[in-house]
């Protein structure tokens, strides 16, 4: 995952959803939105079609409303001395990709007023994800920058060091996502009422 010189790459997701966790200011962020097409004149209409062409996760392929997709890599400097080695400072550039349903021909204004509630409340849900992403990384930021590993002159046991806070980071981010959407995605939650609003003004 870490290189001398060269980039360290993480990619994971996030199951689908604002906190403000701002991420450090070395780190370069993007973040982006992905459309998927969803055709039908009613709320029900839409709903149906993003059944069919919502975006795929997990092993079992699932559809989901929307997703919360990242890539982070790393610039790392580890630094030999006195022996041992220490990671001086360490460069992320993080890339947030939401993917979220877009209709592809114009719908009636009462549809639209409806669809225009429910596509800000799914995208207030995703960009919740990206802030729990946004904190892993400064997580990682603050328990890797400067760890110090001696008897390591040649800077490799330092990179076996720093998974465990890696992966302690990531462990942490999957489970705040988790336990967000299932509050959000629960009996009574925020999605549900979303759709629920959608469907059933027609």
């Amino acid at each position: 995952m870490t290189s001398k010189t060269g980039l360290g790459i993480l990619t994971l997701t996030a199951c689908a959803a604002a906190l403000l966790v701002v991420a450090p200011a070395a780190a370069k962020t993007i973040e982006q939105e992905k459309p998927y097409a969803v055709t039908g004149t009613t709320g029900a209409e839409l709903y149906a079609s993003i059944g069919q062409n919502g975006p795929q996760v997990g092993r079992s392929g699932g559809r989901v409303i929307a997703h919360t997709f990242f890539k982070l890599t790393w610039r790392r400097n580890y630094v030999p001395e006195n022996g041992g080695c220490t990671l001086k400072s360490a460069t992320p550039t993080l890339i947030i990709t939401y993917t979220l349903p877009k209709p592809a021909n114009p719908l009636p204004p009462v549809v639209q007023k409806r669809w225009d509630i429910f596509i800000e409340g799914l995208r207030r849900h995703e960009k919740v994800h990206g802030e729990h992403i946004k904190a892993m990384l400064a997580r990682i930021e603050q328990t890797t920058i400067g760890v110090s590993v001696s008897n390591d002159p040649g800077c490799q046991k330092i990179r076996r060091e720093i998974q465990k806070p890696l992966s302690d980071a990531s462990i942490a981010q999957r489970q705040e996502s988790r336990d967000f959407d299932r509050i959000e995605m629960g009996s009574g939650g925020a999605i549900q009422r979303l759709i629920l609003e959608l469907v059933n003004g027609d």
